[in-house]
């Protein structure tokens, strides 16, 4: 099996694993939070998809592992039919083979670069800069919103924090590999310039923006219901995480401009099925069925 092979794969039994975490989550809720049991089981669940995905990155682009994130909300549907004792509507299907459709495109179209997926402090500096900015402007701009606006850009700075913290994750990981292969006698110096040493900050930004993004998306769904933040905070993550590899790591998309212009294409498809699975993935009494990946 590929390198693709392998990041989808890796991708979708971390979306599996969230989507289990959720409903141990709900379970523990329903139970006032007591047990032991019941907290172990959903961290061990969470670590385990988190993990994933931070795998998943190191076999596939930004792009195609953040869009397979969203697979997340496909799972609601199962989860939503056996908790609720619902069926799933002609709506919910339409928008689950959106995301498919659209997803099979991005799995189609992307390419990596060919080169690890490296970074210079002074790239991890500028990326971690822009992406502080962002968030803080976004928090500041919804203590001053009405409730609904509030809770989308609270939800848009949680994506964007996740988003990057995938971006970096990954560049980690291609540093901490780099490393140990010219270690090992099979490579040298990859990246130059000490690239292909281990940052620190981007390490520690790495748990920065992961636990803020977690915060700040925990606080958009105060006031406003779920459907919103959660459908923003779905769109937001791999959108922002595909940018940011275009820019700092070179991927790109098959074909040229007819590639780029199908990717465009594959990512509202795909945006518009995930919208309409976050709207749904709230049960009748308002609580999400599942968390954003």
């Amino acid at each position: 099996m590929g390198s693709l092979g392998w990041a989808a794969g890796l991708s979708v039994l971390s979306a599996a694993a969230y989507a289990a975490a959720a409903v141990a989550q709900e379970r523990l809720a329903e139970h006032g939070h007591r047990g032991w049991s019941g907290w172990a089981v959903s961290l061990l669940l969470t670590g385990a998809g988190v993990a994933l995905h931070v795998v998943a990155l190191n076999f596939g682009t930004v792009a195609v592992v953040q869009a397979l994130g969203t697979l997340t909300l496909l799972f609601a549907l199962p989860i939503h039919v056996v908790r609720y004792r619902s069926r799933v509507t002609p709506a919910a299907w339409r928008d689950a083979a959106l995301t498919v459709v659209g997803l099979a495109l991005v799995l189609a179209l992307s390419v990596d670069s060919g080169d690890p997926a490296l970074l210079t402090e002074r790239a991890v500096r500028v990326l971690s800069s822009i992406t502080a900015g962002v968030v803080f402007l976004c928090a500041a701009g919804a203590w001053r919103s009405g409730p609904r606006m509030r809770a989308v850009l609270l939800a848009g700075a949680s994506g964007v924090a996740f988003g990057i913290a995938s971006v970096l994750s990954k560049a980690v990981l291609a540093a901490f590999t780099a490393g140990a292969g010219a270690a090992a006698g099979f490579g040298g110096g990859a990246g130059g310039g000490g690239a292909g040493r281990v940052s620190v900050m981007a390490g520690g930004m790495v748990v920065a923006f992961a636990a803020s993004g977690y915060l700040l998306g925990q606080l958009s769904y105060r006031g406003a219901g779920l459907a919103a933040p959660l459908a923003t905070v779905s769109v937001a993550n791999p959108l922002v995480a595909a940018v940011a590899g275009m820019v700092f790591f070179g991927e790109g998309v098959r074909f040229g401009a007819v590639g780029a212009a199908g990717a465009g294409l594959a990512a509202l498809v795909m945006a518009a099925g995930v919208i309409g699975l976050a709207r749904r993935s709230v049960d009748p009494s308002g609580e999400a069925v599942t968390a954003a990946a």
